[in-house]
């Protein structure tokens, strides 16, 4: 069986699955602090919005939106641009979190899981998303006071993006041997799962990428070198 191929603006890493991500899967996108996590998803949402007419939106829960737009720029990448062509929408989940105000167009009042689900709702249909990134479960999860809460919060997140039809990017940390996300079930809601990691090699830290799996797609198996350049993230394919 054959799927439609979405690109995820990195070639080399398009290379390495067939093309592309299955269009209307979900991805895990996991790692520890500074290995690219952020850029990568945001590249998946420039790159689509920008190159291949699939508007996106961001759901971001830790950082604010200013800053988002501020720090992509050293990349080229104007948001606000994509933002003012109705290409990308980003929810600040972020602010009221904090309790602090936002003048985001797009943001919740109270920061409750049902009221962020009806906002992505709202945002998706009102620019006619095709691709989301959630950056990410554990800003989400900061709010909720038991495990079974985030348990279930990440679950709804995961149907509606499966019902809306978004290729999604589910970002989550690893810090705990053998899981490859905080809470132990973001793995279980994702199609597939990329590994970013910092490695110490010969005295230096080296930044790498790995599939763990991806449901209907052949991959590769090796681990990758991963940069991050003026131009974004770049997968250094190694000979399988």
């Amino acid at each position: 069986m054959s799927f439609e191929r979405v690109k995820t603006g990195i070639e080399s890493l398009d290379a390495l699955i067939e093309g592309g991500i299955p269009k209307g899967r979900i991805i895990l996108v996991a790692g520890g602090c500074g290995t690219g996590k952020s850029i990568l998803s945001t590249q998946f949402l420039y790159y689509g919005a920008k190159h291949y007419n699939e508007p996106g939106l961001m759901i971001t829960t830790e950082e604010r939106p200013k800053s988002i737009r501020q720090n992509m720029l050293r990349f080229g990448w104007d948001l606000k641009e994509l933002e003012d062509q109705k290409k990308l929408a980003i929810i600040d989940a972020a602010s009221p979190k904090a309790r602090i105000p936002s003048s985001e167009m797009y943001k919740i009042s109270y920061y409750d899981t049902n009221s962020l689900l009806l906002k992505i709702y709202e945002a998706v249909n009102e620019i006619g998303a095709k691709r989301a990134v959630i950056d990410s479960i554990p800003g989400l999860a900061l709010r909720l006071e038991s495990e079974s809460e985030i348990r279930r919060a990440i679950s709804q997140l995961g149907s509606l993006l499966a019902e809306l039809e978004c290729t999604s990017l589910v970002v989550s940390e690893v810090n705990i041997p053998g899981r490859l996300g905080r809470f132990g079930i973001e793995e279980f809601i994702a199609d597939g799962v990329y590994l970013l990691e910092n490695t110490l090699t010969d005295g230096r830290f080296e930044r790498t990428f790995s599939i763990v799996k991806m449901r209907g797609t052949a991959n590769s198996k090796e681990v990758h070198e991963l940069k991050i350049t003026d131009n974004g993230i770049e997968v250094i394919p190694r000979s399988e």
